[in-house]
């Protein structure tokens, strides 16, 4: 019997055994890992098509939603799906223990940005609709891509480790990342691996890197009545919230001048001739650190309070969401740039370059076509980045870094359709075959040497040891997931009938009949 069982054990051992002397080192896993991500470019390719043609905005990802949850589960990934109180938002996840590794990366749209691709001038699909404006639909196949090679790599080998997908809901309304940390969806990650559109390929590490933000509305509550035949009866809550922007633009004056606000008006009132007794206006507050930014929002409520005395209103405000400045992990970052230096740019073809050119050309930009060479890995600082992401909040609860990939044309407008001429076309294609190549090389990084673990645990410590993060928003505040509601249905029954079919077609611009690239012909 002992004899019986030592034979046992020996066969159940010995399949442990052979895989573990059979695993090939890092750099062979890593030269299978590239070929893999470059085997699966048809797949990269439909899904950057496929959530161009869906083009929704920030709450409203729904069928961008329900795509990539289907396309995770058929190939084995665990769904969970309307986490953190966001219908759109999900985490998938496949293997066991440690290390964490996340993978994230935006999905929303923006308005007004609906954009043919391959055309190099404007072109819309469909008039007055949303469109990828920024490129949010390239990221996830960044990180698709390369987590199923990931997984394949894991599976074969024997490797330990989970891999888990987000995706960045609303980002353009800095809308879900706060509300993610605040229901621990982060709290057992190791490291997150974050991806964004580029027209350059790079990295960085260090802070701040962008500005923090405070997203709040104030609405202004007054009394209506007849316009012409008794005005005096009436309270104009339209008149409070254009006091506010009136006192808010004189006080720009005497603040920071580094800082950013900008306002637009939501509701102003029904027609001309009946005061309005509620008016809301919308503020992004900016600023280069969370104290600077609650001074800012502090100064505006105050301005609220002010202009609803003068106008015998009164004022409610909802913060809608917020983020910190980022801090991203050098470690990470000098990890993931030496995988950048390895994958290199993409092979650009005349064609990729004739649209690039042409499309700076006709929003006045510098003719210069697209990058060749990589970018350099570089340390953020205030000033050097205006803008805001609220991958910033998981850069504070998590080490966390961001893969600038090469998917669009330099010199093009953000959020407006100019940056969207690109983003279903070869060069966003190549682009994201690339950013895969990249993450999935720093993903085994992260699987295989520990190391690197520790050092990014060490600097994240470091980075945290005087800072330490907590929420911008309100206690209690929930995603206000009604916003862009309105503006989808209008638009969405007139969007599907351009859904991209990827089994009747091979990429969207043979199925919209699009001869690449579609140029004017002065510029032929």
């Amino acid at each position: 019997m002992g004899r019986a069982a030592t034979k046992l054990l020996f066969v159940v051992a010995l399949p442990a055994a052979l895989s573990s002397q059979q695993r090939p080192d890092v750099e062979a896993l890593k030269q299978q890992a590239l070929a893999m991500v470059e085997a699966r470019a048809r797949l990269t390719q439909q899904i950057v098509d496929a959530l161009f043609s869906y083009a929704e905005l920030g709450y409203q990802e729904y069928e961008s939603a329900r795509y990539l949850t289907e396309l995770l589960e058929r190939n084995g990934f665990r769904v969970r799906r309307g986490v953190a109180g966001l219908p759109t938002a999900f985490v998938a996840e496949w293997g066991k223990g440690k290390p964490v590794v996340g993978l994230m990366a935006d999905i929303d749209a923006l308005p007004e940005c609906s954009q043919k691709p391959g055309v190099a001038y404007h072109e819309p699909i469909v008039a007055g609709a949303p469109g990828h404006g920024e490129g949010h639909n390239a990221g996830q196949a960044v990180n698709i891509t390369a987590a199923l090679v990931a997984k394949e790599l894991m599976q074969r080998y024997n490797l330990p480790g989970t891999i888990r997908i987000y995706p960045g809901i609303a980002e353009e309304l800095i809308g879900s990342r706060t509300y993610m940390v605040l229901a621990g969806l982060f709290r057992d990650v190791d490291a997150m691996l974050s991806s964004h559109i580029a027209s350059e390929f790079s990295t960085s590490w260090g802070g701040p890197a962008g500005m923090a933000l405070v997203s709040t509305q104030y609405t202004f509550h007054g009394r209506s009545a007849h316009a012409a035949g008794a005005p005096w009866r009436g309270a104009s809550a339209l008149d409070a919230a254009m006091l506010m922007e009136v006192a808010w633009n004189f006080r720009r004056e005497h603040l920071n001048p580094q800082h950013r606000s900008h306002s637009v008006i939501v509701q102003g009132g029904n027609q001309p001739n009946v005061v309005p007794s509620e008016a809301t206006i919308w503020y992004y507050f900016r600023e280069w650190s969370y104290e600077k930014v609650r001074e800012l929002h502090a100064i505006g409520s105050r301005i609220a309070r002010a202009a609803a005395e003068m106008t015998d209103t009164t004022v409610s405000e909802r913060v809608l969401a917020a983020t910190w400045p980022g801090h991203f992990n050098r470690p990470l970052a000098e990890a993931l740039f030496a995988n950048i230096q390895r994958v290199g740019m993409p092979q650009w073809s005349e064609q990729d370059q004739l649209l690039a050119r042409a499309a700076q050309k006709e929003i006045g930009a510098k003719e210069e076509g697209l990058k060749t060479k990589i970018g350099e890995l570089v340390e953020a600082k205030e000033g050097s980045n205006y803008g805001s992401d609220d991958i910033a909040e998981v850069s504070w609860n998590v080490p966390t870094v961001v893969l600038r990939y090469p998917a669009n044309i330099p010199g093009m407008i953000a959020h407006h359709w100019s940056s969207a001429i690109a983003m279903a076309t070869p060069i966003a294609h190549k682009g994201a075959t690339a950013g895969a190549k990249a993450m999935v090389l720093t993903i085994l990084d992260l699987l295989l040497r520990p190391e690197l673990l520790e050092a990014a645990r060490a600097y994240f410590q470091e980075q945290t040891k005087q800072i330490q993060w907590k929420p911008l928003i309100p206690e209690g505040t929930e995603p206000p997931i009604h916003l862009n509601r309105e503006k989808m249905e209008q638009y969405r029954p007139a969007l599907r009938n351009y859904y991209y079919d990827p089994s009747r077609y091979p990429t969207y611009l043979e199925q919209l009949g699009i001869r690449y690239p579609t140029i004017k012909q002065t510029q032929s």
